[in-house]
């Protein structure tokens, strides 16, 4: 867990360093662009004024490209910090919203959530002072409703989230 900070605040210093370099970059541009326009009503024609106005259309070209790194940098990002919050706990929660997506009952929630942490049907009925033979009915309809065919499609869900797939609807 002592990485992560490191990995944010590694992605944090690109943004900042890609923010400096487009503001130093569109300062730049606006000098080149008053120069241009100062060449072009004196010489059009000359190279100096060909040259400045190619340089300031590749500078205009370099803020668009970095103003587009910049966004998507930021969208990873924010993605990673999303796929942060689910590998801490947060999956608890991404879990539980399924299970109201999906209309589990609450006996139905609890052994959803006892099969997800890998308990076999017969320590499911015990800690749920429960038949072996309605725990299994029980985890049928939950597949059904989660629109998979068994415990380990089930568990790849939600695996799935943690792996940055995003969790899908069933249905």
């Amino acid at each position: 867990m002592s990485a992560q900070p490191d990995i944010r605040s590694a992605g944090r210093r690109q943004t900042a360093a890609l923010s400096v370099f487009l503001v130093v970059q569109t300062l730049g541009t606006v000098f080149f662009v008053g120069d241009v326009i100062g060449d072009l009503r004196e010489d059009p024609t000359s190279i100096h004024f060909i040259f400045e106005a190619v340089v300031t259309a590749a500078l205009l070209l370099g803020i668009l490209f970095g103003a587009f790194a910049l966004r998507r940098t930021v969208e990873l990002l924010r993605a990673q910090d999303q796929a942060l919050a689910v590998a801490r706990g947060a999956l608890s929660d991404v879990i539980d919203r399924q299970f109201r997506a999906w209309a589990l009952t609450p006996a139905e929630r609890d052994v959803a959530f006892l099969a997800l942490k890998g308990l076999g049907v017969a320590e499911i009925a015990e800690l749920r002072g429960a038949a072996q033979g309605t725990v299994r009915a029980q985890l049928t309809r939950i597949y059904a409703k989660a629109g998979v065919s068994g415990r380990a499609q089930f568990a790849a869900f939600f695996v799935e989230d943690l792996l940055g797939q995003g969790v899908q609807a069933a249905g």
